[in-house]
């Protein structure tokens, strides 16, 4: 708890912190940002003094080139609106005075620090011309689960891939001195001290199940796998093992709120129906242990 408070005062050295009261937030990302939407406003009403208004510019799958390639294409064709058809990202970054608006790599590339660059400086340059109160946070993404086809291909394990990611983010963090939300630190944690252990079943396959059965699993953080129908109405099988489920999104949501209203996320009230209390005091103690333990690359006692 000194150590969360601690960090909590450096930073107030560096630029305001909030410390409750009211937010305006704005994520500029894709899905691994639409997740912190299930729980991270009720997490903010259920805290005295934290009220929260969370909207997104969010195209699933969106890596950072692809944003700065919408905003150019949108700026050529004034009809064009890229973001749910409805509005390009200079018209909702003017919409509101937003206090902080995030950036995040795309999964797939966050562990690649050079697939960064140029549109993350770019994109940092276009918030502040068009948002220029508002301060820019980068939301740090999570490593896959432990049997994702990734790991029989590109890399060794989760392990490797968040130590990519830790990497590529502090390296941003330092480089445009800007903090970051730990989301893929509080996953890794979590996934490290939970009991009992998450253990998956690897390389599951269609022939080793029989519709609607489904792996049995114990404390994941991420989706699962899941039946659909084909244009034939067979049953196939299905996965879905970079996403998080209902107890990884309200992990995330307790670091993002830690982060982003500089407030202890043991005092969260609220939640999900599907978590046990025991379970949500354990995903809550988890962000506060990986907001007090996280180095923030950014200096907290440099102005920007």
């Amino acid at each position: 708890m000194k150590r969360f408070f601690l960090f909590s005062m450096l930073f107030l050295l560096g630029t305001t912190v909030f410390g409750g009261g009211d937010l305006k937030v704005l994520t500029i990302g894709n899905s691994f940002a639409d997740s912190v939407f299930r729980d991270l406003p009720a997490i903010a009403e259920s805290v005295p003094g934290c009220t929260l208004k969370l909207e997104r510019a969010n195209i699933g799958g969106c890596t950072l080139q692809r944003h700065w390639e919408e905003i150019a294409k949108a700026e050529a064709d004034p009809s064009y609106k890229p973001y749910y058809k409805k509005f390009t990202l200079r018209e909702k970054l003017e919409s509101d005075k937003w206090d902080i608006v995030t950036l995040q790599q795309a999964s797939p590339l966050s562990f690649k620090p050079e697939t960064f660059e140029p549109y993350l400086g770019n994109l940092i340059e276009y918030v502040k011309k068009y948002a220029p109160q508002a301060e820019i946070v980068l939301q740090m993404t999570w490593a896959y689960r432990d049997d994702h086809p990734l790991f029989d291909k590109t890399l060794k394990n989760p392990e490797e891939m968040y130590q990519g990611i830790l990497a590529a983010y502090d390296q941003y963090g330092k480089k445009y001195n800007l903090r970051v939300i730990p989301s893929g630190a509080a996953i890794m944690l979590a996934s490290q001290t939970q009991q009992p252990s998450f253990k998956p079943e690897k390389r599951v396959t269609a022939d080793m199940l029989q519709y609607p059965e489904l792996p049995k699993e114990v404390n994941s953080l991420h989706n699962s796998y899941h039946w659909w129908k084909n244009k034939e109405g067979e049953h196939k099988l299905g996965f879905d093992l970079y996403h998080l489920n209902n107890r990884g999104s309200y992990l995330q949501s307790c670091v993002w709120f830690a982060i982003l209203f500089q407030e202890d996320p043991r005092k969260v009230t609220y939640a999900p129906d599907k978590i046990t209390p025991e379970d949500a005091a354990f995903l809550r103690d988890t962000a506060a242990k990986t907001v007090e333990t996280y180095q923030q690359p950014r200096d907290a006692n440099k102005m920007i």
